[in-house]
């Protein structure tokens, strides 16, 4: 049989195993038959994000997208008044806005670290809604208390950890007012909000307003001070606050869309028919001197620079709207509307020539 060695073939084949001279030309023709075999082109590798089932997103992408765009609109809003105010250089961006589990957001935070707890308050909206947290590193808050005291363009630099004396954490308080009302503007695009600091935490584990596997989304704010050191501020809005603003928000689009789409033109016309505005008419108008306004008297004659015959402009509030004839209607002082200023004058509808009874209507 063919396929079956000789025992001197296979003296000689375990030679050539032995013997490295003999293994260099097995491996060049192995080398070589790799290199006449047809290559297969590389696949992209695919890289997969992971989704937790046990703890599925509450919020979608463009509700996300939605709070990405308040955050920026805010780090654009502090970055200016922190400049202004404190008198230092400072470039604050948007890391990332992320929706996690709030243990995530406590354990990311030291024992000693200081978190501000801030009430949000929506219009017409008298539910308790739970505080949002809002934590700044130490080293930014005592950069800006330097510079609040008269210190230099040196950027100061804290131990992770650090602890606020009694005049650090009144000046704090301040610092964070500022940072606090400019959540109003950010979130002003979409809904209106006042928001009031609460109370500080020295502990952020003592925090109970919010359980540990409740959703919130974490905002990681980078801020750049004088290009010598990078700051951090950590916002965290609890998911039910979420879902009250995003409701409230989703409300409003609805009613938008609806008054967009809908003719309400004889609606809005029954609202305001009833309306009380004033009408004025004006005989004309004259310029005297102060000196020739002390000196008048009863009898005295002023020029109105206009003939008896001439037409008066009626004044709905402030605006010109009609002109016409003065004249006695019921022993009442009128004036009959000859023409519509500003009219069309192929519309007949304008030409009401109808009289208008105003009361104390002469005006100099």
């Amino acid at each position: 049989m063919a396929d079956v060695l000789s025992q001197s073939q296979i003296d000689a084949l375990l030679k050539s195993m032995q013997s490295p001279a003999s293994a260099e030309p097995a491996a060049a023709t192995a080398v070589k038959d790799e290199k006449t075999k047809p290559t297969k082109p590389e696949t992209p590798e695919i890289k997969y994000s992971k989704y937790d089932f046990y703890s599925p997103r509450k919020f979608t992408k463009d509700k996300m997208k939605i709070l990405t765009s308040v955050f920026e609109n805010y780090a654009r809003i502090i970055t200016s008044q922190v400049n202004g105010v404190f008198r230092v250089m400072t470039d604050i961006t948007v890391m990332e806005v992320q929706e996690r589990r709030y243990y995530e957001y406590v354990n990311s935070l030291n024992e000693n670290d200081t978190v501000t707890l801030v009430d949000a308050i929506i219009q017409d909206f008298n539910k308790n809604l739970v505080p949002l947290m809002m934590y700044v590193s130490p080293g930014l808050v005592i950069t800006l208390i330097d510079h609040m005291l008269g210190g230099g363009e040196e950027v100061v630099k804290v131990k992770p950890g650090y602890r606020y004396s009694d005049v650090e954490t009144a000046l704090y308080r301040r610092i964070l007012s500022y940072l606090i009302q400019a959540l109003k503007d950010g979130f002003s695009n979409y809904i209106n909000m006042e928001f009031k600091a609460q109370r500080i935490e020295d502990n952020p584990s003592m925090i109970q307003d919010v359980g540990l596997d409740e959703t919130v989304a974490i905002i990681h704010l980078n801020v750049d001070v004088t290009g010598l050191a990078v700051e951090r501020i950590r916002i965290c809005l609890p998911g039910t606050l979420l879902e009250t603003i995003f409701q409230i928000i989703d409300t409003r689009k609805h009613i938008a869309r609806g008054y967009a789409y809908e003719d309400n033109k004889e609606t809005i016309l029954d609202n305001i028919r009833q309306s009380q505005l004033p009408v004025t008419g004006q005989l004309g108008t004259v310029f005297l001197d102060l000196n020739d306004i002390y000196h008048l008297k009863v009898g005295d004659v002023i020029d109105m620079n206009k003939g008896k015959d001439k037409d008066v402009k009626l004044y709905i509030g402030k605006q010109p709207w009609f002109t016409g004839k003065m004249g006695v209607y019921k022993k009442n002082v009128a004036v009959r509307i000859n023409r519509r200023l500003y009219e069309d004058e192929e519309d007949p509808e304008n030409q009401s020539g109808e009289a208008l009874q105003i009361a104390g209507s002469e005006q100099a």
